[in-house]
């Protein structure tokens, strides 16, 4: 196992307002596929990572997933909370900062599996990670080698692993974003507390050359509705 981050930033405190009817009741985070939430999923590969620490945001019903997480044992789970109002993607990691320390870490969001092929994911992620050269590191996945990567928002890299966003429908993008990455969390000290999206931090490490990617050989599902639920529930069994 390649070294790497030993903490990271569990992203698991969205409404899960596609998910529904399943999340009037249950935060998306305990939604279950294959028979185990996707949250214990997510903190499973990250354990077999090396991850000693998770840092999780909560907001919908926040008391019922502290309570499911309590239950570990495994991994030192820290709750970062947003029960007062969503952060969004950088506010939610700006607001957990004090929680993160000054390493790199990874970043992870809850509704983002795959099922393994060649290299794990996030020994790939690890073995392309190089804090000389990158502030922000994407786990990515090939355009076709997934279910939930439609439209065009996605990324171009170059030879070297640089990335550029788009959101144009031509050229069509040839990878996406599936919700993991190392980063720094500097990189948003400058920002103000509150709800704030990353992607502007994206396009400005983008511009300085220092947002990067790395493609995984796994095959990617992005449970992000009930649909997608049950396809990566039929793939996983």
């Amino acid at each position: 196992m390649t070294p790497g981050p030993t903490t990271a930033m569990v992203l698991a405190a969205g409404l899960g307002t596609r998910m529904r009817p399943l999340t009037d009741r249950l935060p998306k985070a305990l939604a279950p596929v294959a028979g185990r939430a996707l949250i214990d999923r997510v903190l499973d590969e990250l354990k077999d990572a090396g991850v000693e620490r998770a840092v999780v945001n909560v907001h919908h019903l926040a008391d019922q997933l502290e309570a499911h997480l309590a239950q570990r044992r495994d991994l030192e789970i820290l709750i970062s909370d947003e029960r007062a109002g969503l952060l969004d993607s950088g506010g939610g990691i700006r607001h957990a900062r004090p929680l993160l320390g000054d390493e790199p870490i990874i970043v992870a969001n809850i509704d983002s599996l795959w099922l393994e092929e060649g290299t794990p994911p996030l020994e790939s992620l690890k073995a392309a990670w190089d804090p000389a050269a990158m502030d922000l590191l994407l786990l990515l996945v090939r355009r076709g080698h997934g279910i939930g990567f439609e439209g065009p928002n996605g990324f171009f890299m170059d030879a070297a692993g640089r990335l550029t966003h788009s959101t144009a429908a031509e050229p069509p993008t040839p990878y996406a974003n599936v919700g993991f990455g190392i980063l720094k969390p500097q990189i948003l000290d400058g920002a103000p507390e509150g709800a704030f999206s990353i992607l502007p931090t994206w396009h400005r490490l983008q511009a300085q050359g220092r947002l990067y990617g790395v493609a995984m050989d796994a095959f990617w599902m992005h449970v992000g509705d009930p649909a997608a639920r049950e396809a990566a529930e039929a793939r996983l069994t």
